[in-house]
């Protein structure tokens, strides 16, 4: 059964209405689920939602596309994004998303996913297609998007300042001072726009001033 299952389905991240259509030549395919499920030949990320076990998988799923998958609509952001793009160095073991939806957490058996609403109108900027193999794909932020998602749902550190602003950016979030200052100025004023955020406008002033000195001193 794990074989026919295993030859159907190509990749490592599937659902219940892909599993159910390969299990729909028996009478009881819920018990067929539960009994993969219990020799571990299939692992539940959340309630319809699967990826194979080790016994079985070709190669590694994609947590990315995995983070798209269990809560939606949904795009990765945030502390994994930054690390993604190397804005900064720590790795981000949580993958962090945003959503247009409630805040949520998910605790599973591959790894925590976090998800912070943000208002519709920003939703729907800054956002990319990343393509994998297999015809697999996750959306992420843009580097700009990403930043901006930080620093609009950071708590507990008061910014009123570009001096504010870079103290948080470049000693406390360790961003890479070089990366930053060739983000795309045009991207983020749009993305600020929407945001209507004064944290973001000071993190558009501190960009934009940097880049107008750069344009002075090579002029």
């Amino acid at each position: 059964m794990i074989e026919c299952i295993r030859r159907q389905i190509p990749h490592e991240e599937f659902d219940y209405l892909a599993l159910l259509d390969c299990l729909k030549c028996y009478a009881h395919p819920r018990d067929k689920i539960t009994d993969l499920l219990r020799k571990g030949w299939i692992i539940r990320v959340k309630k319809g939602l699967y990826v194979f076990g080790d016994s079985y998988a070709r190669g590694a799923y994609a947590r990315e596309v995995l983070a798209n998958l269990i809560y939606g609509p949904s795009y990765i952001s945030m502390d994994y994004a930054l690390y993604y793009y190397g804005l900064i160095p720590e790795r981000v073991e949580t993958i962090t998303s945003v959503t247009c939806g409630y805040n949520r957490t998910f605790s599973t058996p591959v790894g925590k996913f976090t998800y912070r609403g943000v208002p519709l109108l920003a939703y729907q900027t800054g956002v990319q297609r990343i393509e994998l193999e297999s015809k697999r794909a996750f959306l992420i932020a843009t580097p700009e998007k990403a930043l901006a998602d930080k620093v609009r749902n950071q708590r507990g550190y008061a910014i009123r300042s570009q001096r504010d602003m870079k103290i948080y950016l470049f000693d406390d979030l360790r961003v890479d001072e070089d990366r930053f200052y060739r983000l795309d100025a045009d991207k983020l004023r749009d993305i600020v726009e929407r945001y209507r955020s004064q944290k973001l406008r000071l993190l558009q002033a501190l960009l934009y001033r940097h880049q107008r000195s750069e344009d002075v001193v090579y002029a």
